[in-house]
């Protein structure tokens, strides 16, 4: 198996992603298929090493909770209740939608987040006649700067919180908070300054708003207490995770199976299954392949290697390059490998004397979560919000996202480097 022929593929499909000239599920499942066939990996290690079944699991059973929820009329009135709140005002409602983006991702997985969130935002949207784009595009920046905060709020933080013994939930939270706080109001402004002229609701539409009694939509005899129930069963499940270590996906498909059978004679299991989001779980596989085929030829390890050996074990050097390193590749391949990659590199630094690596741990969580945002194929959540969006014959184009998602990554970067220096560096220096 030849490395270039591996980055050919790798390189191909993401062209084919960027530009849209193939179905996004057919390019992803293509270059999987391609590194299976060029011998990138056997298909033992395909499905037993690179494909994420946590992830897939995670995604399925929250879908499965999500439709079935969606069939009470739940998400209706919790719609209705947010717009009626703020007296139909498009731009309150995308703070408020960003806010509760942003904190449920740092306590809960960000793709439950998005999940719970975006069938929200659309039945909203269709209420107010306003465009769902820039709800959808807040709500992504939001789940990564939020999940960015705690030890829970995205992988990368758990993996770095396992191979750094003190850092704790609170670590996580007093070290982070600050500069995430700092970057979502940064990004909060962005884009309200960039979409008020299109978040303006019609009179009309809020006098219609006013005489609408949300509780009517509710179908309480359609399965809505046991929807409720098993979804904070869930909720809990996932909060509880400092304390008891309950896995997420477990505490997920526990919660689908739970909610399948308690309402088993209203909606059969087979009509259920067929409105799960087949093509997102299948994207999701083929992009692990195929970042999967960029890993085992060396190219994830080369980089992290080729990064410190950039620095010559300056301290300085090394947080900055590692941020905007890690923040800049997490933009393009998923993050996760680059995380796994870099920590035995990080921890090499140690053996060669250096003596407080903690600036580099935190550099490291930053830019990997905060790089999420750069692209659609920079983290799950993106991922999964795009996907949803599709469903609803909304399709955010590549381009598009971009467009927002560099100069707000590049910005969150500037941010986090300034913070860096000022907490971490400067004190380290003695300066």
């Amino acid at each position: 198996m030849s490395p270039m022929i591996v980055l050919i593929v790798f390189v191909s499909v993401y062209i084919l992603l960027m530009t849209e000239k193939w179905n996004r599920v057919l390019a992803a499942m293509a270059g999987g298929v391609a590194m299976l066939l060029i011998g990138a990996f056997p298909i033992e290690k395909a499905l037993f090493t690179y494909i994420d079944w946590k992830t897939i699991t995670l995604l399925f059973s929250m879908m499965l909770i999500v439709t079935l929820t969606s069939k009470t009329g739940f998400f209706e009135y919790i719609a209705i209740r947010f717009a009626q709140w703020v007296n139909g005002n498009g731009l309150a409602l995308l703070i408020l939608f960003s806010l509760l983006a942003a904190v449920g991702s740092a306590f809960l997985a960000n793709v439950t987040i998005a999940m719970l969130l975006v069938p929200i935002l659309f039945k909203l949207t269709k209420l107010l006649e306003l465009p769902p784009i820039p709800f959808l595009i807040m709500t992504i920046l939001a789940c990564n700067i939020g999940g960015t905060a705690t030890l829970i709020g995205d992988p990368p933080n758990m993996m770095i919180g396992q191979a750094v013994k003190h850092f704790t939930f609170n670590a996580f939270i007093e070290n982070l908070l600050p500069v995430v706080l700092m970057v979502y109001v940064v990004t909060l402004l962005i884009m309200c300054v960039l979409y008020r002229e299109v978040l303006f609701v019609k009179e009309d539409r809020k006098l219609l708003l006013k005489g609408i009694n949300a509780e009517e939509y509710l179908k309480k005899d359609r399965g809505l207490l046991q929807s409720l129930f098993v979804l904070g069963l869930v909720l809990a499940g996932f909060s509880l995770y400092p304390m008891f270590h309950l896995d997420v996906t477990t505490v997920s498909l526990a919660g689908a199976v739970l909610l399948m059978l308690l309402l088993e004679k209203i909606y059969p299991p087979e009509s259920i299954l067929k409105e799960v989001e087949w093509g997102t779980l299948f994207f999701f596989m083929g992009l692990f392949l195929l970042v999967g085929g960029v890993e085992e030829a060396g190219f994830i390890d080369e980089i992290a290697r080729e990064i410190l050996r950039l620095t010559d074990g300056d301290m300085k050097k090394t947080a900055f390059v590692i941020l905007w390193g890690t923040g800049l590749l997490s933009a393009i391949v998923d993050n996760i490998p680059f995380v796994a990659a870099m920590i035995p590199v990080i921890q090499e630094f140690g053996e060669f004397g250096m003596v407080n690596m903690d600036p580099l741990w935190w550099s490291l969580a930053l830019g990997a979560c905060l790089g999420g945002n750069g692209t659609l194929l920079g983290s799950s959540s993106n991922l999964v919000i795009a996907g949803l969006a599709s469903k609803e014959n909304v399709h955010i184009k590549f381009y598009q996202y971009l467009l927002i998602g560099v100069p707000v990554t590049l910005i969150s970067l500037a941010v986090s480097t300034v913070y860096v220096y000022f907490k971490y560096i400067r004190p380290f220096l003695g300066g």
